[in-house]
């Protein structure tokens, strides 16, 4: 197994694919491909390169104006990317704010869960729109990212489609209110109603 993480390899991944690039070059492929799927920073873009480049993996050159400088990958850092790329992939992590807000909605008012809920479609409804426009380039040019395009947009179809199918932020609040939690006699119910 290889000592490098998926982040730092996909930032060989994309040396080795499109040839030396600036740091803000790489920065703008990440935001513009796997960014999408992949919370990668800047910050971290530019840190992991540093200790690509420690470990020789890559290639840090002079810099230039405004301290830029290119980065290509070298025969070593060639190796360490296919070597994680033909590795097994790992299980995905689901990391979903909205999902563990709803979790506890029943302590929420529910013209705030309303505005979650419009604020989160409205994100998704934007993504939906960007990959469709992606998708059609990309399977001229690119069959692979094309694919993962496609995943996009089916995974935001989806999350719309459940947010059309969700009960009324009034009946998502109200649901389990007045449910004891376990240990409680009532009291802590009762003063959770009263609140409201």
């Amino acid at each position: 197994m290889t000592e490098v993480n998926p982040t730092a390899a996909s930032l060989l991944g994309f040396l080795y694919r499109h040839g030396p690039m600036t740091g803000w070059g790489i920065i703008t492929l990440v935001e513009g491909t796997i960014g999408h799927f992949w919370n990668t920073t800047r910050s971290q873009v530019y840190r992991e390169l540093r200790a690509l480049a420690e470990r020789g993996l890559v290639n840090a050159g002079e810099a230039g104006v405004r301290e830029k400088r290119e980065f290509s990958i070298t025969d070593e850092g060639r190796r360490v990317f296919v070597e994680w790329l033909n590795e097994e992939p790992s299980d995905e992590i689901i990391r979903f704010p909205l999902l563990l807000k709803l979790c506890f909605a029943e302590d929420l008012e529910p013209d705030r869960l309303a505005r979650f809920l419009l604020g989160q479609r409205l994100v998704h409804e934007r993504r939906l729109e960007t990959y469709r426009s992606l998708l059609p380039e990309l399977e001229v040019t690119e069959p692979q990212p094309a694919e993962v395009c496609r995943f996009g947009i089916m995974y935001e179809e989806t999350i719309l489609a459940w947010m059309d199918s969700l009960p009324s932020p009034e009946k998502l609040t109200q649901a389990t209110r007045t449910r004891p939690v376990k240990g409680d006699t009532g009291k802590k119910s009762r003063m959770r109603a009263a609140r409201r």
